[in-house]
């Protein structure tokens, strides 16, 4: 009674005891699982700081290299203008024109507030040849940008070498549970003629 309250702890690096129950195959498994979850944290960890890295390297060439250029419409801007109490957070496409750093000229279209009359000047951001791209990302969302898309990538890469390592793991296991009933099959017949002889001895 004493027993069944009891709780069996755990025993750490049993697969590298020596023992007469373990058998060659736990060993095995030992060391794949200590590789597996090696590859697993540096393959996430290198992975990781690695994306990361190169994204916000990335951002920080966008922010070095485009720049803001004053643009102007080139036509009226459709819808109504907003009255004087109206939301400001409605905008459309209008097309607009600007000059790019070698002094071509260039056109494209941007988001302006409803009716804005044409020669309006509007703020837009080019990259070195002049196209229009996107206001680019400030250094502190950067490093969130980053963090997170690094933190995403390392667990996608340190999902390979866990599976690997899982998958080897089962098929050991599998093997295992065949050696077991091997024996079993083996020594069931000495255990059950002792059994059955102890009442016919009494």
């Amino acid at each position: 009674m004493r027993l069944r309250g009891r709780r069996v702890g755990h025993v750490w690096l049993w697969r590298w005891r020596r023992s007469p129950l373990r058998r060659r195959s736990d060993v095995v498994e030992g060391w794949v699982l200590l590789a597996a979850w090696t590859l697993t944290v540096l393959c996430g960890v290198l992975t990781g700081l690695t994306v990361a890295g190169s994204v916000e390297r990335g951002l920080a060439r966008e922010r070095a290299e485009w720049r803001p250029v004053t643009a102007r419409l080139t036509e009226r801007a459709p819808g109504v203008p907003a009255g004087p109490g109206a939301a400001s957070g409605s905008q459309v496409w209008a097309g607009i024109g600007w000059r790019a750093p070698d002094g071509s000229p260039r056109s494209g279209q941007a988001r302006v507030a409803p009716g804005t009359v044409a020669g309006t000047a509007v703020k837009v951001w080019t990259d070195r040849q002049g196209r229009l791209v996107s206001e680019p990302t400030g250094a502190a969302e950067a490093r969130v940008r980053s963090a997170l898309v690094g933190t995403l990538i390392g667990l996608g890469a340190a999902v390979v070498p866990f599976a690997c390592g899982r998958a080897v793991r089962d098929r050991l296991e599998c093997r295992r549970l065949d050696q077991w009933d091997t024996d079993w099959l083996r020594f069931d017949p000495l255990w059950g003629h002792r059994t059955g002889s102890g009442p016919q001895d009494a």
